[in-house]
């Protein structure tokens, strides 16, 4: 009778799923290093649990090394389809690196993407922005815009970061925007008064969601805030359920020795609520079998309450970060 009960619950709460956006500065990758069993079994795990990862410091020349990791996606989770965006080399030297997004394409698709013309130079990296869908009926799309600053610029480049988000706002009509990224903000790089006065702090409607003092680097001796996510837009904002760095080496138990062959970061990620709180209209077949359901229920439910006020308190639910 219990099962049931519960069956009727689900039915008529709809359940809550969830969308994960990930950003992760994977430290000068190349095949060399993700072929590395270590590395790689530990970097498609923090990439699985992403429905979009913004990769950055991906230095390969050529595509192997996310074709590879694509195909070991696919071989750790055969029921998941995975697809790949990248940006062309970016840097002002002979070093140089890629943003790449990995997104799951069985539930997003890319809609839009350009490389932000950086006329005046101010970015040693430019942002590659990209549009993806969003299975959300309060929002339908988002638009992503990842940047890593270099250390000297800091100031300058994440000030830089707001003449971006007003080029993609006018461009595609859309204020729904995640800044998101290893933007040095933090320590010896961007001092906290500093970081108070940018215009990303100034400007209303940014919502930095990585809170100031939260650790994102693996070292021990270190504690700063570099890697950030930037939220801008109130349906975006609506959707947040939590944000968080992933701890990579707590939870799959690592040395800082074995964490830092991956990474000197963590992974950021933002998790948000992909479907609306209202019951959707439902077919006559599963009317029938909810008014069946609800009289095998109604002499379960606790005193004073009737099976409809039963399923409404059934449908407040409560969602955490899965590691």
């Amino acid at each position: 009778m219990h099962s049931l009960a519960a069956f009727l619950l689900i039915l008529l709460a709809g359940g809550t799923q969830s969308f994960r956006i990930c950003a992760f500065n994977t430290q000068r990758l190349t095949l060399v290093k993700v072929v590395t069993e270590q590395v790689k079994d530990t970097l498609v795990q923090i990439v699985a649990r992403c429905d979009i990862m913004v990769l950055q410091e991906v230095v390969d020349s050529s595509n192997k090394t996310i074709s590879f990791l694509l195909q070991e996606l696919k071989r750790f989770d055969g029921s998941r389809r995975y697809s790949s965006l990248d940006s062309s080399r970016l840097g002002r030297s002979t070093y140089k690196e890629k943003y790449v997004y990995i997104y799951r394409s069985d539930k997003t698709q890319v809609l839009n993407s350009y490389q932000y013309e950086d006329e005046d130079d101010l970015f040693a990296r430019e942002p590659f922005v990209a549009q993806f869908t969003l299975p959300s009926k309060i929002l339908p799309s988002l638009v992503l815009v990842p940047l890593h600053t270099t250390p000297k610029d800091v100031e300058k480049e994440l000030n830089a970061l707001y003449d971006v988000f007003l080029d993609v706002s006018q461009r595609w009509q859309s204020k729904e925007v995640i800044l998101l990224g290893d933007f040095n903000a933090d320590c010896a790089s961007l001092p906290k008064k500093r970081l108070s006065q940018l215009l990303l702090r100034t400007k209303a409607g940014f919502h930095w969601v990585i809170p100031d003092g939260e650790d994102t680097t693996v070292r021990a001796s270190t504690h700063c805030t570099y890697d950030r996510i930037v939220m801008h837009g109130e349906g975006c904002q609506s959707l947040l359920q939590a944000a968080a760095a992933f701890n990579f080496p707590k939870s799959f138990q690592l040395t800082e020795e074995e964490a830092l062959s991956i990474s000197d970061h963590y992974p950021v990620e933002v998790e948000l609520n992909q479907t609306t709180h209202s019951v959707q209209p439902l077919s006559l077949p599963t009317l029938l079998l909810l008014s069946l359901l609800l009289l095998l229920v109604s002499s379960a439910g606790p005193s004073g309450l009737n099976p409809l006020e039963l399923a409404a308190h059934g449908c407040e639910v409560h969602t955490a970060f899965r590691t």
